[in-house]
């Protein structure tokens, strides 16, 4: 006796010797329109990773943070439709530089192990969707911010979005002072949390652009002379691929951490912080210049080079911190 669908059965066998009726089995797979169901589900949900994967999440996370770091230290609270603005149209913009970024590096990126799995390399995602997927979030997120926030921070998102991807991008073929043109774009956000809540450029927030543009350089620096090697085959312009590269980089990183570590303390007299904050400024600073001078040892090797990569990443997090706990 059939009583569901095809593919699930229940019969009724009843024995020839016995008083028992019989027993009941259950027959087939799962219905077919679960399965279709189940299978355009997981093919969405595949689509959606690798879409979001050419956003740069992790990135795209450090820099909602940065930007709300800017928003609670500027001397006026904002509301909260304008902080909620604020906040997805960067996380926008970031988006929309990451994946015009991917978009041009593609080529490189299909060279190099740590980028060659990438969603466009790999082949998962056409270039022109992405393209399209790029120019989208572009003219979503500049407006959003320049008419919902203010055309200040709209103003400052366009010059990181179009200096990251029309500037910095292609820049990276020809010279290792790129890295100097792409830190403007990521220690914009900030200061475009700062502009939204105040409307106005004033020195702390011009002190927390410094600080993030400060920080990227040894931290990008780190990660080149680990992988300079792959930076070369790829065609691309570092300094640790240039001759007597890797020296100058060492130098460099101790050089940039030095002052990075001096202007980070001048958050204390601008009465933006207190002795808490210097406290956590001073001691983080100092573990972190300990970990980039000992680069300048010649026994120092790739291992030096990940521990100022991993050191750079604690430091910038214990700083902000320290200014969002002690403003």
């Amino acid at each position: 006796m059939q009583l569901v669908e095809r593919s699930e059965t229940v019969e009724l066998m009843p024995k020839p010797q016995g008083k028992r009726l019989g027993v009941v089995r259950l027959l087939g797979k799962p219905p077919r329109a679960s399965s279709s169901h189940a299978s355009v589900f997981t093919n969405f949900a595949s689509v959606f990773a690798n879409f979001a994967e050419l956003t740069k999440p992790r990135i795209t996370t450090l820099v909602i943070f940065t930007t709300a770091t800017g928003l609670w230290l500027a001397p006026v609270r904002p509301q909260a439709y304008t902080i909620f603005f604020t906040l997805v149209g960067t996380a926008l913009v970031v988006a929309a530089a990451n994946v015009l970024n991917m978009y041009l590096e593609r080529d490189t990126d299909a060279l190099m192990p740590r980028t060659m799995y990438r969603p466009l390399p790999s082949g998962r995602i056409r270039p022109k969707l992405a393209l399209g997927f790029g120019l989208l979030l572009t003219a979503t997120s500049v407006p959003l911010l320049a008419f919902a926030v203010g055309w200040l921070p709209g103003l400052l998102a366009a010059i990181a979005l179009v200096s990251y991807v029309l500037i910095y991008t292609p820049m990276k073929r020809y010279t290792p002072a790129a890295l100097l043109v792409g830190s403007v774009a990521g220690a914009i956000p900030p200061l475009i949390g700062w502009t939204a809540a105040t409307g106005s450029i004033d020195l702390p927030g011009v002190l927390l652009f410094a600080v993030l543009y400060l920080w990227q350089v040894p931290h990008f620096l780190a990660i080149t002379v680990v992988r300079s090697k792959e930076f070369a085959r790829a065609g691309l312009q570092v300094q640790a691929n240039q001759p007597d590269g890797e020296r100058k980089a060492r130098r460099s990183i101790v050089w940039y951490t030095s002052i990075l570590v001096a202007i980070s303390l001048l958050f204390v007299p601008l009465g933006v912080a207190g002795v808490g904050y210097l406290a956590a400024a001073l001691i983080s600073g100092a573990l972190f210049f300990w970990i980039g001078l000992r680069g300048l040892y010649p026994e120092s090797g790739p291992r030096w080079a990940r521990n100022v990569f991993l050191a750079s990443l604690a430091y910038i997090t214990v700083l902000l911190a320290g200014l969002v706990v002690d403003h």
